[in-house]
């Protein structure tokens, strides 16, 4: 979609326009469309995008900098906006894990046993239960965070989450290599389906039942192999706004 159809068409024309692709590849692969949530990412953009799309009907939300949603947080509760869902979907360092428990409904990004201890601090200092993805890397690229799926800290990590009870383990989550090639983002999301179902067998105490995976240039093939929650920005917000 270019960046002028998205200077004159409205959210909520682009939310119905993504809504039909969600349906339509959820047909393909036989699947319910309540069975995938869409999330979308709103990192860059302000307050008043975030209001204008829950003003469309959508309630969950994605941010990648606990810094930059903090400051937005204020300008939503300005606008009256208290009823969002907002997931941090950006590496977390651990010296803000007690900010980030307390402004996120959720924390997608968790990659070391390490993260995971300051988190469960974090939440029971606040009183609260604090839903959490762990993060699976599965390219090679270097700027891409996440654990090992053979790794020794990934087999610590779930070990250790039955005992941490101010987290609650929800699934994974991946971002497929920016390649390209359909062959290698479907075979991505097809190793994080499988490596699902083999830890999900392995450690019956945790909940393996979200996949988060896909956005906005592979989310029709996420579905196809199973993910449970699409991280859609660009094509419903446009182009990502300059930081301050």
């Amino acid at each position: 979609m270019s960046s002028l159809a998205h200077s004159t068409e409205t959210f909520a024309t682009r939310l119905a326009h993504i809504e039909e692709v969600i349906a339509a590849a959820c047909r393909r692969a036989g699947r319910p469309r309540e069975s995938v949530r869409l999330m979308a990412v709103s990192k860059t953009h302000p307050a008043s995008a975030i209001a204008e799309a829950v003003a469309a009907g959508v309630t969950l939300f994605g941010e990648n900098r606990v810094q930059e949603f903090q400051a937005k947080s204020q300008d939503l509760a300005a606008l009256g906006v208290t009823s969002a869902q907002v997931h941090l979907i950006g590496h977390l360092q651990s010296n803000k894990c007690a900010k980030a428990s307390e402004i996120f409904s959720a924390i997608d990004t968790v990659d070391s046993p390490h993260l995971a201890e300051r988190l469960q601090n974090s939440a029971a200092s606040l009183g609260k239960t604090l839903p959490i993805l762990v993060e699976i890397k599965l390219s090679e690229e270097a700027a891409k965070t996440g654990l090992a799926p053979e790794g020794d800290e990934l087999r610590e990590l779930l070990a250790r989450l039955p005992d941490l009870p101010h987290l609650k383990m929800r699934g994974l989550m991946t971002i497929a290599p920016f390649t390209g090639d359909e062959a290698i983002t479907r075979a991505c999301f097809q190793s994080l389906r499988r490596l699902r179902d083999t830890l999900a067998a392995a450690h019956p105490r945790l909940d393996f039942s979200e996949l988060s995976m896909g956005m906005s240039g592979d989310f029709e093939i996420a579905i196809e192999e199973g993910s449970t929650c699409v991280r859609i920005g660009t094509a419903l917000f446009g182009p990502r706004e300059a930081r301050p």
